[in-house]
């Protein structure tokens, strides 16, 4: 749990940007940044990598582990991949990087991040250490938003990971273009794969499109609105508890008016990321009989790639309205 005064000390807004940022600690700490120094001083500013080899692997890292998973199941053996937040019981906003992320990020050949100020730790790190062979692919510039977009949690919309799997195809083709066939071929398998999710998405706005839900904050909007859902919390209450300020009492106020009067038929709950208002949110909609739904930051782990995690929300939202069953854990 989480008190105000940790909520304090991680306020942050992405840097550039005038829309709402998610809370994060974004400076790296002091020995992260050594070990940049140091490896710019050891390869040289803007150093070109030697080539891969037809036997060799292309050494990969993505920023958060459901785009590490992404770059794993495009790039198959011809990869090795690493994620630097991948643990679903810890607070991402709190991540701060380390020298061995410095050093495995500064080495990779190819970076996914998502952007939008939610791994700036990363981009800073990518800037520090330029390289004209190292290929970054970040999914707010592949979708073409602004930085003022205010959610920033961009794997819960379902036309993210497809684009960003065919930007990764496509450089790990430039990288190695031996097995480019191969990354295409399994480009074709990622895309086949997540139709069980988008016939779900397509099943729930047949049934269920207008359903009322409340959310502690916007982690699952994008998928929630390509469901038809109707989200009836006030955006500046979520951008609030995202960003760790205070809501206005008054849009707590007609939160806790969502429960009480039965206005909503599910509550959408960040589980990874709690504090006491948002507990005291979940435990109104328990008391009043609303089934709730947790969602992640970070893929949980073990037995889940993207596309099945993805299939298990949608499955728990529709599980919640249909029998009003909470899943507050994947």
């Amino acid at each position: 749990m989480r008190s105000k005064s940790d909520r304090d000390a991680m306020r942050s807004k992405s840097s550039g940007g005038t829309g709402v940022a998610p809370r994060r600690r974004l400076a790296l700490v002091a020995v992260a940044l050594v070990a940049v120094g140091s490896l710019l001083t050891a390869c040289g500013a803007g150093a070109s990598p030697a080539p891969v080899s037809g036997r060799g692997v292309v050494r990969a890292v993505g920023a958060e582990n459901q785009y590490a998973d992404v770059i794993s199941q495009i790039g198959g053996r011809y990869v090795s991949v690493s994620a630097v937040e991948s643990d679903p019981n810890t607070d991402p906003h709190t991540f701060e990087a380390s020298a061995s992320v410095a050093r495995e990020i500064a080495d990779a050949r190819l970076v996914v991040l998502n952007g939008l100020g939610y791994d700036s730790w990363a981009q800073k790190i990518l800037a520090a250490t330029p390289n004209r062979g190292r290929k970054e692919i970040v999914a707010q510039t592949l979708l073409g938003l602004p930085d003022s977009t205010p959610n920033p949690h961009l794997w819960y919309d379902p036309s993210t990971m497809p684009a960003v799997a065919r930007a990764i195809a496509g450089d790990l083709s430039a990288i190695d273009p031996a097995h480019a066939a191969t990354f295409r071929a399994n480009l074709s398998t990622f895309d086949a794969s997540l139709q069980p999710w988008l016939r779900a998405i397509a099943a729930f706005r047949v049934s269920h499109r207008g359903a009322p839900v409340a959310v502690s904050e916007p982690v699952g909007d994008y998928l929630l609105q390509a469901l038809g859902a109707l989200i009836l919390t006030p955006f500046s209450l979520q951008a609030a508890v995202m960003n760790g300020t205070d809501p206005a009492p008054e849009d707590v106020a007609t939160q806790q008016s969502l429960f009480r009067h039965h206005k909503v038929m599910v509550f959408v709950y960040n589980q990874q990321v709690t504090d006491p208002l948002t507990q005291s949110f979940a435990s109104l909609a328990t008391s009043e009989g609303i089934p709730i739904v947790g969602v992640y930051e970070t893929m949980p782990a073990p037995g889940y790639d993207y596309q099945s995690w993805m299939l298990a929300e949608t499955e728990a939202l529709t599980r919640a309205l249909v029998d009003h069953t909470s899943t507050t854990h994947l």
